[in-house]
């Protein structure tokens, strides 16, 4: 049992965050705010206690998809960017890779992209300097939208890669096609320089896992939780140094696994899998990077020296250059 001095040091450690998705990271009062000035109705979107509210995964996606309907410019954007960061930092996250879809901001369109994303960065820009977090972008493309328009997010990315937006990625829904229909996205992004992860193992079993690794060549992979379901390829995992962004309270709170104790972000762990803490979608969930580092010190009596070994794999795994990471190496003692 750790005491609640601890606990505190632990929520209060400077923490890195490798798998948030921007939209999703909204607060629900940005939302609505956004949405009255707009005079948009944003029916079913919100539960009677002004939290965001859905019944399951899918329908998860349908909210966040309506949610982000009200974000209609790169100025929406950027003053997205700013409330997500105050959030954040508010949390000790010190560093966030977030991902950032071409087909939400500017309908998949390279030079509305190059519009939006040159907003949200400003607004990170502006958020490093007044709060001292950093921000880096990974493009996704979103899975349930299918293989051709994931082209079009791939060649936005690819034609603005650089030190800022530093990855490629996929989400969406996991049940949807196969890993292989957006080879030809990943190759392209991978040629541009762009380092690679997508989600996988989240709602499919390992083999989804296994099918990510092959067939799109990623060296991190959203979730991966159901890795542990096939203790072969978990020792794939170690032997190749593939790094699971791992999201508890997300999969807790979405089903995936019952409760906490019952998630094997501790079995992965002992086993040598590189593992790193996020929170996905926060207010979907009803989560910080704090409460997340509470809770797995709760439940698997983890000490600030796990979370410090956790903190250093995710700048060792992150996507940025190496003098980012130096500092942020630094930054962490």
């Amino acid at each position: 049992m750790i005491d609640e001095e601890r606990i505190e040091a632990i929520r209060a450690l400077p923490k890195i965050e490798l798998h948030l998705h921007l939209e999703g990271a909204a607060p629900p009062g940005f939302i609505r705010g956004l949405a009255q000035e707009k005079s948009v109705r944003l029916d079913g979107v919100f539960g009677e206690d002004g939290a965001y509210a859905y019944r399951d995964f899918v329908h998860f996606l349908s909210v966040y998809e309506a949610a982000t309907s009200v974000l209609k410019t790169p100025e929406d954007y950027a003053r997205l960017t700013t409330a997500v960061l105050e959030e954040s930092a508010a949390s000790g996250v010190i560093y966030s890779e977030c991902f950032l879809s071409p087909d939400f901001c500017g309908g998949g369109d390279l030079g509305a992209w190059r519009e939006y994303l040159h907003a949200i960065r400003e607004a990170a820009e502006a958020a490093e300097k007044s709060m001292g977090i950093v921000l880096r972008g990974i493009v996704t493309c979103i899975r349930h939208f299918g293989p051709e328009t994931a082209k079009r997010a791939a060649l936005c990315a690819a034609e603005t890669a650089d030190d800022w937006l530093v990855g490629f990625g996929m989400g969406g829904d996991e049940n949807k096609g196969k890993q292989k229909d957006f080879a030809w996205s990943f190759d392209m992004a991978r040629e541009a320089g762009l380092r690679l992860t997508t989600h996988a193992g989240e709602w499919r079993g390992a083999a989804e896992v296994a099918e990510a690794l092959r067939d799109l060549r990623v060296e991190r992979i959203g979730h991966g939780v159901r890795a542990i379901e096939n203790l072969a390829l978990v020792d794939n995992l170690v032997e190749n140094g593939i790094v699971l962004e791992v999201c508890p309270g997300s999969n807790v709170t979405l089903g995936v696994y019952p409760r906490l104790s019952a998630h094997p972000i501790e079995k992965l762990r002992e086993r040598g899998v590189k593992i790193t803490v996020s929170t996905d979608d926060p207010p979907f969930f009803h989560s910080t990077m704090a409460e997340e580092y509470e809770a797995l010190a709760r439940s698997f009596g983890w000490d600030e020296e796990v979370f410090g070994e956790i903190a250093r794999t995710s700048v060792e795994a992150a996507f940025c250059n190496e003098d980012t990471r130096a500092a942020l190496l630094k930054r962490l003692g």
